[in-house]
């Protein structure tokens, strides 16, 4: 199928209406999923309750296998696969669900900046202290990353997902740094996200944009895992108008509103 085809047929698929069956997949909650992947998974689990879209979440040992794009989560709503927060939203947006219409030029790439922020901060941060901060390595990632495989695939898989990022690392210019200046990266984005914050209930006027669902995503996990150290949640606690914003958007949208088939324990990483 050619380019053009395969964009019309999935204009005609993203015009259909959201199914009450569309499922989210991640990998599995108690034993498997890492910091940043649970985070990740949170985000967009977020971003489609604040959309009012039904998602079943699914866990899944090879999800991250699964995935078109080779990351986690990714959702299935009809014939359609979709990876990650950014083309999820684009995808939900054609189907006529967005959090940003109401923006203005100006905000809207305001908004983008600071997920960008997040993404190259935040993100970056969780995967470095998963797979380069080798006490975290031995102790928690590698063998959570393992445990669905055999002996000795498990190790095999572990320390090739682990070349892979510090390959990642070396190329963004982070392989050198020390865990000190990542958490201090981490509080200098904890505290532009707070200054922007301010008073306000969301980001952006008074209703959430997926700026708020990327946010929440990464500070609530932060907050709620169990790494060797406390550091990395410290620099979040830091900022009260942040834990407020957390305790917000979890009451709103975790508490308040569930769904049948739903768990809101789902979100909740257990790494130790």
């Amino acid at each position: 199928m050619s380019l053009a085809a395969e964009a019309f047929v999935s204009q005609i698929a993203a015009a259909e209406p959201w199914p009450e069956n569309a499922a989210l997949f991640q990998p599995l909650k108690d034993d498997q999923v890492l910091l940043s992947d649970c985070a990740s998974s949170l985000a967009v689990q977020a971003y489609l309750r604040m959309c009012n879209l039904p998602v079943q979440v699914c866990c899944r040992a090879n999800a991250e296998h699964m995935s078109p794009s080779g990351k986690v989560p990714f959702i299935h709503v009809g014939n359609q696969v979709v990876s990650e927060l950014g083309p999820i939203v684009q995808f939900t947006k054609a189907k006529g669900h967005s959090l940003s219409d109401g923006l203005d030029d100006v905000q809207r790439a305001e908004m983008k900046a600071y997920m960008e922020l997040v993404n190259n901060m935040l993100l970056t941060a969780e995967l470095y202290i998963q797979w380069c901060d080798e006490a975290t390595a031995a102790q928690i990632t590698r063998p959570r990353y393992s445990s669905p495989y055999p002996w000795p695939l498990n190790h095999i898989l572990a320390y090739q997902k682990q070349w892979e990022v510090r390959r990642k690392m070396s190329a963004i210019g982070w392989a050198g740094k020390s865990l000190e200046q990542v958490y201090e990266d981490v509080s200098q984005c904890c505290q532009a996200l707070s200054q922007r914050l301010g008073t306000q209930q969301y980001f952006f006027n008074k209703q959430p944009t997926e700026l708020d669902a990327l946010v929440f995503g990464h500070l609530f996990t932060i907050l709620t895992t169990q790494l060797t150290s406390d550091e990395l949640s410290d620099k979040i606690k830091s900022y009260s108008n942040l834990l407020s914003f957390c305790r917000r958007i979890e009451h709103n949208y975790f508490q308040e509103h569930e769904r049948p088939g739903l768990d809101p324990l789902s979100i909740r990483p257990s790494l130790m």
